[in-house]
């Protein structure tokens, strides 16, 4: 079975890293997640490199945790459930910690734990195939991973609602107006757009780590997401411990 690869191209100062499985629309495993994590390590290591992108391959940014993924934690014991939704949200939780600024370029749909990754990013940079959705709620699932916490800190508690609680999708110039994105463009235009943005961070990479570094201390509140994410975690096991809603 086909399983999403995790690239990491390094470019003039900029890191992309690039969700590479089209076939299941750049869904995120373990692997996938440890992956992610490593890809980020080695951008951390590297002084030269000033901003980091990630975005997909193919028609889809990511369609979230993979299907087998939720099937192993829905029948495993409580211990190893919660273990294995760290493991899900290792990945998104890596990206949001790197030490320099941080875009998502969504390229497609943007669902469940594959928005969770684009709401770790500093900003978000769509094109008009874009679509934001929660996922979770309509297929009787909690949101994981601090899901709602993330929403609201990008767009308001009005757009948690209507993602997360109602289950509502969101196209790309309705997520512009609300904030969840910074930009939006035409599918040819992202890449580009997406180094017009970076190309000062990528040419000063001591600059841009700086600006994180100070972005982060004064701006984010890590001890949020965390407590977002423990009081979801309990909600989403117990969500996850029923029978599976049918489709």
């Amino acid at each position: 079975m086909s399983t999403t690869k995790v690239e990491l191209v390094i470019e003039a100062g900029a890191a992309w890293i690039i969700l590479d499985g089209p076939e299941r629309r750049n869904a995120l495993n373990v692997q996938a997640g440890r992956d992610l994590v490593a890809a980020c390590d080695t951008i951390d290591a590297d002084p030269t490199i000033g901003v980091a992108i990630v975005t997909g391959v193919g028609r889809a940014f990511c369609s979230g945790a993979d299907t087998d993924a939720i099937t192993h934690i829905r029948t495993a014991l409580p211990d190893a459930a919660y273990e294995g939704l760290d493991h899900l949200y290792a990945g998104f939780r890596r990206f949001a910690c790197l030490t320099v600024p941080m875009v998502a370029a969504v390229n497609g749909a943007a669902v469940g734990a594959g928005l969770n990754l684009a709401l770790a990013a500093d900003v978000r940079i769509a094109n008009t195939d874009a679509l934001f959705v929660s996922g979770f709620a309509p297929l009787g699932i909690h949101p994981g991973g601090g899901h709602l916490h993330l929403i609201a800190r990008a767009a308001g508690a009005g757009a948690a609602a209507y993602l997360g609680v109602f289950g509502q999708a969101m196209r790309s110039e309705a997520a512009l107006s609300t904030g969840l994105v910074s930009a939006v463009t035409t599918p040819g235009e992202l890449h580009d757009t997406v180094q017009t943005w970076t190309a000062h961070l990528a040419a000063d990479p001591a600059l841009a780590r700086a600006l994180a570094a100070d972005l982060r201390r004064t701006v984010s509140d890590p001890g949020e997401w965390d407590r977002a994410m423990e009081i979801e975690r309990a909600r989403q096991m117990w969500s996850l411990a029923r029978t599976p809603k049918e489709s």
